[in-house]
């Protein structure tokens, strides 16, 4: 019966997260907070950023997936290297997975305009199946019956990002240690661990004139088993203070977002997704709302008519 119960586990697991079977969340605003998916960036801009993210997937379905996460990330004194980290707890269901992590950048000019920046990522994360939230085949199963399940183990994160100006290329690989889940009410776990996911992206700023750019970008996503998946996002934003955007997730959903860089300092940013699978017959949507602040020194920073950066 254990084994029963711990592959069920996982195949909640698997098909829970989401339509792509993957063991991370997604974000529909990847772009504003790419230091979430990838720690090369801490370090990239001259001010410290702190970020928080509130994603509430697939509203009408119950126990759906929510996703919070905080980050923060910037410049030490030395311009070459930068810090970050960050906190998430991600609910799905039954199952809860909660931790931290913390980074260390170094940035390497290439040439006059273009840096390469390496980073490595590491902390804990705590996995967690209430069993109070399951609804049993067989009611008398004493592995799971006011139980709760849980267990903590170290992750890691590499990533590295090649950008310029106008221009940003980059690659992380979470999960690096692939960690076992033995969970301490039960010995036969060996089908439970953290598989290793790959992502890349890369986007563009087009200046068309003095007040508009459009910035076109790319996520692709890899968590084998599941097939691969692109993120495909275009962005119009006015004086470097106003965006909307539209995205397109294969095999998931379509987006739009709108978005408000006040007074160079604090950020707001709000998407909404409509399911382009058979959820849509269930779900109203999902919604993911984003605050931002930056932590600017005056004398360095770049005013926004000329900033290395948009919102």
């Amino acid at each position: 019966m254990k084994k029963i119960v711990i592959i069920s586990f996982i195949l909640l697991f698997y098909c829970s997260i989401n339509i792509e079977a993957q063991q991370l969340p997604i974000y529909s605003q990847y772009l504003l907070n790419d230091y979430a998916y990838n720690p090369a960036v801490a370090g990239k801009n001259d001010y410290f950023d702190v970020k928080s993210n509130h994603r509430y997937q697939w509203v009408g379905i119950t126990d759906a997936p929510r996703t919070y996460t905080l980050t923060i990330n910037g410049p030490l004194k030395h311009e070459k290297m930068g810090l970050g980290g960050f906190i998430y707890t991600d609910h799905v269901g039954p199952t809860r997975r909660t931790g931290f992590q913390a980074s260390y950048s170094y940035h390497f000019q290439l040439n006059s305009t273009l840096k390469l920046s390496l980073a490595l990522s590491a902390g804990l994360s705590e996995w967690k199946l209430d069993a109070h939230k399951i609804t049993l085949g067989v009611s008398n199963d004493m592995v799971l019956i006011n139980n709760i399940m849980r267990t903590v183990v170290p992750d890691a994160k590499f990533g590295f990002l090649l950008y310029d100006k106008n221009w940003f290329f980059g690659a992380s690989i979470p999960n690096l240690i692939q960690s076992k889940l033995v969970f301490s009410n039960t010995t036969n776990t060996g089908l439970s661990k953290l598989e290793n996911h790959y992502y890349a992206h890369g986007g563009y700023t087009l200046k068309i004139n003095d007040e508009i750019n459009i910035e076109p970008s790319l996520l692709i996503k890899y968590g084998p088993p599941a097939p691969v998946q692109f993120d495909i996002m275009a962005r119009a934003i006015w004086k470097q203070q106003v965006w909307a955007g539209i995205a397109y997730r294969t095999m998931d959903a379509a987006s739009f977002m709108l978005g408000y860089l006040f007074k160079e300092n604090i950020l707001f940013g709000y998407s909404y997704d409509f399911s382009t699978s058979n959820l849509r017959n269930y779900s109203s949507g999902t919604h993911e709302f984003m605050l931002g602040v930056r932590f600017v020194r005056a004398s360095t920073f770049t005013p926004p008519s000329s900033s290395k950066e948009t919102p």
